[in-house]
């Protein structure tokens, strides 16, 4: 969406230049807003000097420079390490820093004592995805929420936005999840490769069809969510867990076969063979959950 010229643009000031921390300066920078920036490797900032950003020679020249503090560094170990010391009496800290939900949190009370405002964010994108809309990219963003309304239209430049509560541990806990979903997701999908590598089959052949399925399998999600509102785990179930366990012997003899490692399995299925002994043969997987979380 092009950018109206009378409208004053935040200063913004990033903390953090490596490929994320850069992608996301080039989208401020593209926008118009005014942007200081500080690496601990200065030779990183040189391009970005060029292309229209004030560099700073250290981490508190930067943040004294605006209001808006935005940290992408490595891990929260840095973000204490960068700012110790430094005065942030009435900054906008916004932390892109990858962190636990914990971490989040001590960082926001940390950030309190130190008299600034905090917001946590999770990016849900690679850096490649960052400036590109129709690249489906966003970031979570939880905290102070009147922190988030004030700087939404900016932090929208580099992806899009999504408030997820005001508990500060949020953002980190939604990011881990969804990417915990997706790691699940590759490890099905590289158990499915294994098992044709050593067979006259494209790979190509199959990824096509990997893709569709995953994609069908995909909404019921939406059954399980439901599921764990509701407590009822046999609501809308088609394929009963003692039919999946029965079938479990089938997926490991197959990989025995395909001389293919089984342990990307056998965890799940095991999950789904003590919750059927507990009595549940009518659910579906839902209950699995359970057994993940006592």
């Amino acid at each position: 969406m092009p950018q109206n010229p009378l409208v004053e643009k935040t200063p913004v000031t990033l903390l953090g230049l490596g490929a994320m921390g850069t992608a996301l300066a080039r989208t401020w920078l593209s926008a118009g807003h005014p942007l200081t920036v500080w690496n601990r490797t200065p030779a990183r900032a040189a391009a970005l000097e060029a292309e229209g950003a004030s560099v700073a020679d250290t981490a508190a020249g930067a943040v004294a420079a605006n209001t808006l503090v935005i940290t992408c560094l490595l891990d929260d170990m840095s973000v204490g390490e960068v700012l110790a010391g430094l005065d942030l009496t009435g900054k906008d800290l916004v932390n892109l820093t990858t962190s636990t939900p914990a971490q989040a949190r001590d960082r926001a009370e940390w950030s309190r004592q130190r008299g600034a405002r905090y917001l946590d964010g999770g990016i849900m994108a690679v850096p490649p995805m960052i400036g590109v809309p129709e690249s489906g990219g966003y970031a979570f963003y939880s905290g102070s929420e009147e922190l988030f309304a004030r700087h939404r239209d900016t932090l929208g430049i580099p992806a899009g936005t999504s408030f997820v509560g005001e508990d500060a541990g949020f953002a980190a806990l939604y990011d881990v999840a969804l990417l915990s979903a997706m790691y699940g997701m590759f490890a099905g999908a590289a158990h499915a490769f294994a098992l044709i590598r050593k067979e006259d089959i494209d790979p190509a052949a199959l990824a096509p069809l990997l893709a569709d399925w995953l994609t069908a399998m995909a909404p019921s999600v939406h059954q399980t969510a439901d599921q764990l509102r509701t407590g009822d785990y046999t609501e809308g179930v088609a394929s009963p867990l003692a039919m999946q366990v029965a079938g479990t012997p089938a997926f490991l003899r197959t990989a025995e076969q395909q001389g293919v490692s089984p342990e990307l399995l056998t965890p799940y299925f095991d999950l789904m063979r003590r919750r059927l002994a507990e009595g549940s043969d009518d659910e579906g997987l839902t209950g699995v959950i359970d057994l993940l979380v006592r």
